[in-house]
């Protein structure tokens, strides 16, 4: 393993006993294609995953096949939901997905638990926890007080000047359906706020989108 790479990202680690950092030493780096699925509902929770490289997608699925984006984890950060099945001994309620190749590390349970008895590395997990948790109550938030229009509008203005995406990737990251967004697009761009081509969407109006976000 990386160590360098390991410890600028999480920096924590520097901080822990030699016997616990001969331990992560140990634990052997996982690369996984873009597309992976990490773990799912109802699936055991194996062990705590820090990654170095890619980005891995949580998502809350519904029966009928649609999902809602909980959050990404990052090169520097961990997965909440897999620290609270940890934690409460219970199985996952969600899906993690590769959205790229991804590189992890996957702490055994009792390597965690031990872990957990270190305050550095404690502090590091719920000072995650915390951020996720604010980071969640947003989403909540979102999606119970703003119209799907509004975060549409929003989505667009955060992704530059022209989006390359299907309506389709643009409806998952919204918790929607891409009829929904598709009919959104188009009255967007009959207003001249966008012009739509392949897989792309190049924002025309900045300000009358702003504008939609803040009815």
């Amino acid at each position: 393993m990386n160590e360098p790479v390991w410890c600028d990202l999480y920096p924590v680690l520097r901080q822990l006993p030699a016997p616990l950092a001969q331990r992560f030493a140990d634990c052997q780096p996982l690369t996984v294609p873009a597309g992976a699925v990490l773990f799912d509902v109802h699936q055991p929770c194996q062990g705590f995953p820090l990654v170095t490289a890619g980005s891995i997608r949580v998502v809350k699925p519904a029966a009928n096949g649609r999902e809602l984006p909980l959050y990404r984890v990052v090169p520097g950060e961990s997965c909440i939901i897999t620290t609270s099945c940890l934690l409460g001994h219970a199985d996952y309620n969600a899906r993690g997905i590769a959205d790229t190749e991804s590189t992890l590390v996957l702490l055994p349970r009792d390597l965690f638990d031990q872990l957990l008895d270190q305050p550095a590395f404690r502090s590091f997990v719920f000072n995650l926890f915390s951020e996720r948790i604010a980071d969640l109550m947003q989403l909540v938030e979102e999606v119970a007080f703003r119209k799907l229009d509004q975060r549409l509008a929003g989505l667009l203005l955060g992704k530059g000047h022209t989006i390359h995406a299907t309506h389709q990737q643009l409806a998952d990251e919204l918790g929607s359906v891409r009829e929904m967004v598709s009919r959104l697009l188009k009255n967007f761009a009959e207003q001249g706020l966008v012009r739509l081509g392949r897989e792309q969407v190049e924002i025309l109006d900045p300000a009358g989108l702003r504008r939609i976000t803040a009815i």
